[in-house]
């Protein structure tokens, strides 16, 4: 009788685990940061955080941050109670110390959610965690779901090399919550598949709403080593305009830097020269958007360049140095008849692998509709029912973009693409580089799309006459 009762406790305690200690609070946030923000930069900020303001809370356990490989970050914080959790963050809200932190994040990313959980944290060598949540189907008990949640700890995950721990947890809207802490990213890449495929876990899944799962798996920052970026450095030099610091300078190559601004000699001394004849208030730069192809770096910037402007910057980076520059600059304007401005609208970043697939939709509208007339598919490529516009003549939709070229044909002003000179794009971002006609004028457009789904939603650029050569600065020609 003895030996049933002890055999019955201790399957009782490897299916269920030992008593549990009182509910804890896991908050668990996501977001992204913003195209002009530098990853090093922020990550530095982000242990400061840690360290000098929410350790420092009352209620606080832990706090682990992550970045996956779309870009988005998430922050795990354990707390005692929910009311440990709003006091920080009120707190967090208001306090000065952690301004710039929050400056760089892109605050319509940001996800906010707490789970109460019974598992305590002790996986603090972790450097890779999975994030799950969802809502169970209908018909599903907490018991049952808690046996089964155990079940796929002991028989499908735990025996898993690398398997640290996992904890598990709900919100009060009836959200799940499982998070899987692993040693590194090789250990949990190895256990995805395996963990699909198993008869448990069919199962498991089989108790979820499946159109409210939501997955991410993030390495852990502490873990990850970044650097300054062409990207940052870029960036950099664009606000040195404001700060006056010459550390930037430094980015471009001294012996080799091509200038496509016709306006404006070759080399670095030419850009010296521009510098030499700024205004007493010097120049200004506002970068909305920054993204990164390959070697390449592009730019969305609002400028105060000898009157307001709206820019499109292109660099050319060898070897860690700016060696090229091309660029397509027009005057601030007003809102266009959907009130939209040239600089507005929006600036995040997604689909990261999806950046090859959107390139080459942008590179087929031009091609096809804009170069060889074939109209009839421009709803292929341009979203028919969600399309925004950020020229300054042209309205919003597909209707507001068909009326503003007839117009501009009636009166004798036709657009012309004739050579597609560059096609950079990062994630849902794309810049195209054209060279064609508008009426009679040779012309440089400047075209950046964002895409969804495979369509283009939103459309910004800057036109700009082509001078004649006689009035050239440089001898490298626009492209």
């Amino acid at each position: 009788m003895k030996l049933k009762l002890f055999a019955t406790i201790a399957s009782f305690v490897l299916l269920f685990g030992c008593a549990k200690s009182n509910p804890v609070v896991l908050e668990v946030t996501t977001f992204k940061i913003k195209t002009t923000a530098s990853a090093s930069a922020f990550q530095k900020l982000d242990a400061e955080v840690e360290s000098n303001f929410t350790s420092k809370q009352p209620g606080f356990i832990k706090r682990q941050s992550g970045i996956n490989d779309q870009g988005e970050y998430v922050v795990l914080v354990y707390w005692n109670t929910t009311a440990d959790a709003d006091a920080s963050m009120q707190k967090f809200m208001a306090d000065a110390s952690v301004a710039d932190y929050a400056a760089m994040i892109e605050g319509s990313t940001m996800k906010m959610a707490r789970y109460s959980i019974e598992d305590e944290f002790k996986a603090d060598n972790s450097t890779f965690v999975e994030v799950m949540t969802y809502k169970t189907t209908d018909g599903v008990d907490a018991k049952s779901l808690a046996k089964m949640n155990k079940k796929v700890e002991v028989k499908v995950t735990a025996p898993k090399a690398g398997f640290i721990q996992r904890i598990t947890g709900n919100a009060e809207d009836g959200t799940q919550l499982v998070t899987v802490y692993w040693d590194n990213k090789a250990h949990s890449d190895a256990a995805l598949q395996p963990f699909m495929e198993h008869e448990l876990s069919q199962k498991f899944m089989g108790m979820m709403d499946q159109s409210t799962i939501q997955m991410g798996r993030y390495q852990s920052l502490t873990s990850v080593e970044t650097g300054m970026s062409n990207k940052d450095k870029v960036v950099a030099l664009l606000n040195s305009f404001n700060t006056g610091d010459q550390t930037p300078i430094s980015y471009i190559n001294p012996e080799k830097y091509i200038q496509h601004n016709l306006s404006v000699g070759d080399g670095l001394a030419g850009f010296g020269e521009v510098m030499q004849h700024a205004p007493a208030q010097g120049f200004k730069a506002n970068v909305v958007r920054a993204f990164e192809d390959g070697n390449y770096v592009f730019t969305h910037t609002e400028y105060d360049f000898f009157g307001p402007k709206v820019g499109f910057d292109v660099f050319r980076f060898e070897n860690g140095l700016i060696v090229e520059h091309w660029d397509n600059l027009l005057e601030i304007q007003q809102p266009n008849p959907s009130g939209h401005t040239q600089l507005d609208g929006s600036s995040v970043l997604m689909d990261l692998d999806k950046t090859k697939a959107n390139k080459q939709v942008v590179k087929d509208l031009l091609e096809k509709v804009f170069m060889k007339g074939e109209m009839d598919k421009i709803a292929t490529y341009i979203n028919p029912t969600s399309y925004i516009q950020h020229n300054p003549s042209v309205p919003d939709g597909l209707d507001g973009l068909g009326s503003a070229m007839k117009k501009m044909a009636e009166q004798g002003m036709y657009m012309e693409y004739h050579t597609i000179h560059k096609v950079l794009g990062q994630g849902n971002f794309v810049l195209t580089l054209s060279e064609g006609k508008f009426g009679q004028q040779a012309t440089s457009y400047y075209d950046l799309f964002r895409l969804e789904n495979g369509q283009i939603v939103e459309h910004w650029d800057v036109i700009t006459p082509i001078p004649a050569k006689s009035e050239w600065k440089n001898q490298n020609g626009k492209f």
